[in-house]
């Protein structure tokens, strides 16, 4: 069957008309067109849709139990591909983005006030998860883009830098190392250390540089960098971590410092899927990201 929608648009417009003419005058096009249009129409379907008189067109019992539903077609296909043509104009739409905690309160609002700027009818679901699940997420699809360190394996993925990320030493106040005007890696190894979870990419990072002046003590785990910094305020040991959570940090009362050797830096970057395309919504997201430095 091969019904278009300009068939259900004719057949409605006459179903609401007295005349033909009229019908056709309502759609801007002759009359012998519109009468072919519904004898094709009919054709398809294998009856007759109207009783014609010389004064009057009134739909059959069939063109009857028809209207209602053609009605309703027209009005979802209208309702599809005008949400559709919002999309591609961004006049509507949901984007959803993965952002590691410390970059979603860091730099991610400043960046979704620039976007939000430009498209202020994109709703945007913001998932601020760790490192490792921002990669999960923009894998499997449950997000577009993500905001992460640089992934050590790429596979089905796109990675562009945004800025280098140097870690630091977070210490309680009270520690005898705040009292320190510059930090080594040396010093710290002899102090109880907090740290992310076994198999975490900081965790490796951290475990790794610390390896080359012995091995840390570690007295206490978590998955999020927020809790670790509770911990470092309880008293619980020291930490090193990006520098990207330097405000919470100092906002809850810790000292950050700076190494002055052997300095361990990380790309923070955007991620997106590597063969498949970005929505128009995620596409200018991505392009403003890159765009200005943040």
């Amino acid at each position: 069957m091969n019904i278009s929608y300009r068939h259900l648009q004719v057949f409605i417009h006459i179903a609401h008309s007295a005349t033909f003419a009229e019908a056709a005058l309502k759609l801007h096009i002759t009359q012998p067109a519109l009468s072919s249009s519904i004898q094709k129409m009919e054709e398809q379907l294998g009856g007759k849709l109207f009783s014609r008189s010389t004064r009057r067109v009134e739909l059959t019992r069939e063109g009857e139990a028809l209207l209602p539903n053609a009605i309703r077609i027209m009005r979802d296909w209208e309702e599809t591909f005008g949400d559709i043509q919002n999309l591609f104009a961004m006049a509507k739409g949901r984007l959803t983005i993965a952002a590691m905690p410390s970059f979603a309160e860091s730099y991610l609002p400043t960046l979704l006030s620039r976007y939000h700027t430009m498209a202020p009818n994109i709703n945007l679901r913001i998932l601020d998860v760790v490192m490792e699940q921002v990669i999960n997420d923009v894998s499997n699809g449950r997000a577009e883009i993500g905001f992460t360190f640089e992934p050590q394996r790429k596979d089905g993925l796109t990675f562009e830098a945004l800025f280098d990320d140097e870690f630091m030493l977070v210490v309680n106040p009270a520690h005898p190392l705040a009292k320190k005007h510059s930090i080594d890696w040396a010093s710290c190894i002899a102090y109880p250390f907090v740290m992310m979870n076994r198999g975490s990419a900081v965790r490796q990072w951290t475990e790794r540089q610390l390896e080359h002046y012995g091995e840390p003590i570690i007295v206490a785990e978590t998955g999020q960098l927020a809790t670790l910094g509770q911990l470092i305020n309880q008293g619980l040991g020291i930490s090193i971590m990006p520098s990207l959570c330097r405000s919470h940090m100092e906002n809850i009362g810790l000292v950050c410092m700076s190494f002055n050797d052997d300095i361990l830096m990380k790309r923070v970057g955007i991620v997106k899927q590597s063969k498949r395309d970005l929505s128009v919504a995620a596409q200018k997201l991505w392009e403003e990201a890159l765009a200005r430095p943040l």
